[in-house]
């Protein structure tokens, strides 16, 4: 198993090869936090960014955390999307 500088190491190159191949790269969905950005990109598999932002702009007000999802009833959640 590699230690986490190693992990840290790698992920810098990593980044660093991505910014110099796609120097113009933005990402279309509206998010402000790691979360946000996570549910987002799920639900983007699903349909168009355009749509996600719009579904996303009053599910990330009803739902701050991690917490919030998990405990989330499923038949709730599901209509929120």
């Amino acid at each position: 198993m590699r230690n986490i500088d190693d992990l840290k190491n790698r992920t810098k190159i990593i980044s660093s090869i991505l910014f110099k191949t796609y120097p113009e790269a933005t990402c279309s969905l509206d998010h402000e936090k790691p979360l946000e950005l996570l549910i987002a990109t799920m639900l983007a598999a699903q349909c168009t960014d355009v749509r996600v932002n719009i579904v996303t702009k009053d599910l990330f007000k009803k739902y701050t955390s991690v917490y919030d999802y998990a405990n989330a009833n499923p038949e709730e959640l599901e209509q929120d999307i």
